[in-house]
This record gives C-alpha cells, structure tokens and sequence, in this order.
C-alpha cells in the first residue's frame, strides 16, 4: 500500500511530560512571522515563489541558453558555462548563476550571475573574477611532482588564471570531525595557492523543543521519520558510528521519543523539527522550496560518534550530522543548530562562498544570520528568537552564549568589525562582522530588550544607526546571497551585493538603502 504523510505526535527532548499532553504544531509561530514579513515579501524586487519542478525547468531553459550567453559575455572559444542556479523576481528579472570550463576544466573562482529583465536583455553581470583566462592546458608538473590524485583545475579566484592542481584529503579531525581539505597548487611551480575545508561545522542549543508536531509517513502498521510534505526530509540513526547513512527512524504508534537522551528517537524529533521548521521559513519567507531551491529534502543524522561535541553540513552527502555531546547526554540537535547547518547548505547551491578568508566568514554568518531568523520565524514560547548563538548549550560553563550577534567580541574572540586580518581569522570569529552588520541592519545601535534579553550594540565609527527591522533585513541579506554574491566574496563586495539587493527591493533613494550604507561603515566596510 502507497504510504500515506501523517503529523506524528512526539516528546521532544527537554523536561519530560505525560504521554495525553496537547501536542503543539510547529506552523503556529511561523504563520505569524509570516504575516509580519508580507509586506516585504510583496515587493517587486522580491524573489518570486519557484516549485521545485518550475525551477528545475528554469534550469534546462537557462543551459539551452548557455552558449548563447558565453558569446554574448565574449567568452573565449575555450570557456563554457554551466548552469548552478535560477532566481527569478516578482517584476520578471532572472539572475541566473553560473560555473564555468576552461578546456573542460573546471575553472575555481570563474563562477558568475547574470541578470536579466523580463525583456530577456541583460542588466549586468557579477562576476568572482574578472581575469581573462588564458592558459595552457597541457603544461603540468612532472610526474613526480604533481599531487598524487589530484585532478586538472584552472584557478581564477584571485591574481592572473593559472593551470592548476585540486587534491582532496579525507581525514578525521581530532575531535571527531570528518575533514575534506581542498588544496590548490599551482601546476607550473607546485606552490600551493589556497586550501579550504568543505565540511561546515556549526553549534547548536540544548535538547529543550518542547512538544511539537512534525511530518511523518505510514509504512505498513509502522511510521517512518520521513516528511512527504517537505520533499521526504528524512532522519537516521547512526547509532554511534560515525560512516554511512545510519538507520531510518521508525515506531509503531507514530509518538515518538520520550523527551529524555533515553530514547534515542527524541534527538531524532529534534532534528526532524529543525529540518521542518528550516524549510518553512525559506519557502514561506524567501520563496525558495528546498535547501537546492528544488523540491527535494535533504536528510539529517544523530547520535554521530562518541562524545562529539559538535553538527556539521557535508555537501558531498546533503545531509546534516549532529553528535551527542560531552558524555552522550546533550545532543546538538535544536533548531538553530538545524537552520545554521542547512544555511550551509543554500549558501553551497547559490554564492558557493569559499570557507576560507573573508568569504569563509560571510559563509559561516550567513549561518548565523539565517539560524536566528529562523528562531524568530518559530516564535517558540520556550525560546524566543534571540540574536545569541548557542545560549542555552553551555559550552563555556557559565551560562554564557557561544556568540553574540549585537557585540561579537564579547565572547573574548569574535570581530566586531572589519580590518585588513579579518581574511587570516578563523571564519568562526571573522563571522562576527556578518553577525554584528546583521544585527545593526534590524535593531540599530545602541541600549535595546528584544523578548527579554538586553542588548547593546556599539559602532566602529560612534555613529548610530536606526535599524529597518528584521524582516527587511533577512530579505536584503537572502536576495545578496542568491543574487549577487559569487564564491570570492570578501566584505566589501558583501557591502555591494546588499546594497544592490536594496536598490532592487527598495529603490536607491530609501531609507533602506541608505541604512545598509551607514550600517556597513559602523561595522568599518566602506
């Protein structure tokens, strides 16, 4: 018999309650998120809703198109495009995101946005690099000396285009992290040019959800942790390993885990409720179904080795991995620790910002950004949205968050702002300045108690800034991420990207445009 979706009651992890409980739905918060951002979402300039399947149209339009295109671009005869993504307007615009081959090699930092308007003709292009490329195929160390299992690259990313090596190593972190470690070399003097790590790690709240109702499909007389409505985004037990896929969750009786670590099902509902609430904020907010904008779940999994204190978004796989924690006993599997991994995953299918530098920070912001969105968006009565990252894990010991979005620095470690190190900070930390603009853009500087919490938010340059509010900013920040970041983003092209996001949403001459402005120079990007 064909399974059918049905709304499975659970005990979430937190402080356990009886089994006759009223099960609460996970939607009621968002509806009302929805309701305020509508007003921003109806604007012209906004991103239009795409199914998966109009996207996925969108897609093969845009590749049929694509050598048209390169000539139009005046591509060399060697380069080819490739479609990634399409983003299309409320007032017909298309920005369509590209790859680019070089000699059938792929070319590093050679990814580029065009736009278009509903006419088709083109509006302006925003390109990772703007070098020609010019570079002999052929030519390459000898055999000795080039990487072991490395494969041909042309690396544009930054300074003149060279023929270059990429190798991969997949290693184990000492905290148990999986690692993938890109290296580029160059192919003519074997000096490496950049490496980046392409798991995203991320943190997460504590195990407290409260009682909340989330997607699951019958199979048979059982159920199975698998959300039909949201592209069959399913959860798995790993059981303490630390490869493959796990095993699917399933019950008998469609109530799952027991709000205690005890059950291993309730870190299960925890990140099922996560994945759910995550794909109803960008669908509803942002329009876009999916982490690929293309209808299709992705998949979570718990319980990853032994004592690890950390989650993490693998792109190889599309899933989210969440440990246990210190002793097995405080899984990381909250929302915001869900919404900060599958960010990871819509900054990987549209800017594909390079983790590492700047870009590497703008990544693990955008993150953070969209985790406390999403907090916000669920409007949970046992945790209101907050712009803190992590305050209910712990880590520190004492109570304290892991970040602070209004005053960065605060955590002993994190930039408030912008200066010339910021590329050679750790991306965790160089985030801050993400963080700190975010949060200027929605609340303003200074004194200000937001669901209970005070803050207190200082400027580079003792200017102050008003704010726009939350709603306008997380459109701004959305629309410069799909839109108009490339994969070599540094801050200051960040600076660009949203203020032509608030140019198209709100006209060069709003207040809105001109707050962007004012809040990227308090945070010392100018």
């Amino acid at each position: 018999m064909t399974p059918h979706i049905s709304r499975g009651r659970i005990l979430a992890i937190g402080t356990a309650v009886a089994s006759g409980a009223l099960v609460l739905s996970s939607l009621s918060g968002g509806a009302m998120a929805q309701t305020k951002a509508q007003d921003v979402r109806s604007l012209a300039g906004a991103p239009s809703v795409l199914t998966g399947a109009a996207h996925t149209d969108a897609l093969k339009t845009a590749q049929s198109h694509a050598a048209t295109t390169a000539k139009q671009l005046g591509l060399g005869a060697q380069e080819k495009l490739v479609v990634k993504d399409v983003v299309k307007d409320r007032n017909g615009t298309t920005h369509t995101r590209y790859e680019r081959t070089y000699g059938g090699l792929p070319v590093l930092g050679g990814d580029l946005v065009v736009h278009t308007d509903k006419s088709g003709a083109t509006k302006g292009v925003t390109r990772a690099s703007s070098a020609k490329i010019a570079v002999d195929t052929s030519s390459s160390l000898a055999a000795k000396a080039a990487p072991k299992g490395a494969r041909k690259v042309v690396w544009a990313a930054k300074g003149t285009p060279v023929l270059a090596y990429e190798k991969v190593t997949n290693t184990t972190d000492e905290d148990g992290t999986p690692s993938r470690l890109h290296v580029i070399t160059d192919a003519a003097s074997g000096k490496k040019l950049f490496q980046y790590d392409d798991i995203r790690t991320g943190v997460g709240h504590s195990q407290f959800s409260g009682d909340v109702e989330i997607g699951t499909t019958q199979s048979g007389s059982g159920y199975e942790l698998t959300d039909g409505e949201r592209g069959d985004t399913s959860t798995y037990n790993l059981d303490n390993g630390v490869s493959g896929k796990g095993t699917l969750f399933t019950d008998d009786d469609d109530e799952w885990g027991d709000g205690t670590v005890n059950d291993p099902a309730t870190a299960g509902v925890d990140a099922a409720y996560g994945a759910e609430v995550t794909w109803d904020y960008y669908k509803n907010v942002h329009g876009r179904s999916g982490i690929a904008g293309d209808g299709k779940g992705s998949y979570s999994r718990v319980h990853y080795g032994d004592n690890y204190v950390n989650a993490f978004w693998d792109d190889s796989c599309f899933c989210m991995t969440y440990g246990d924690g210190s002793g097995n006993k405080a899984p990381l599997t909250a929302l915001d620790v869900a919404a900060h991994e599958m960010s990871h995953g819509v900054t990987s299918t549209t800017a594909g910002l390079n983790y590492s530098g700047e870009s590497g920070g703008l990544n693990e912001g955008t993150s953070d950004i969209f985790a406390s969105a999403v907090e916000f968006y669920a409007d949970a009565p046992d945790n209101p949205g907050n712009y803190l990252i992590g305050e209910q894990i712990d880590i520190n010991g004492d109570g304290s968050p892991l970040r602070y979005m209004d005053q960065p620095s605060k955590d002993g470690i994190s930039l408030d702002d912008w200066s010339s190190s910021a590329g050679n900070t750790d991306v965790h930390y160089s985030s801050g300045i993400a963080n700190h603009f975010f949060y200027l853009l929605s609340e303003g500087s200074g004194q200000k108690t937001i669901n209970g919490i005070d803050y207190d938010s200082p400027t580079s340059n003792g200017e102050s800034v008003p704010g726009i509010g939350r709603d306008a900013a997380e459109q701004i920040w959305f629309k410069a991420l799909t839109e108009y970041m490339t994969s070599t983003t540094d801050y200051h092209d960040a600076r660009e990207a949203t203020l032509s996001a608030a140019a198209d949403l709100f006209g060069e001459d709003s207040t809105e445009y001109s707050t962007v402005d004012a809040t990227w120079a308090a945070v010392n990007v100018s």
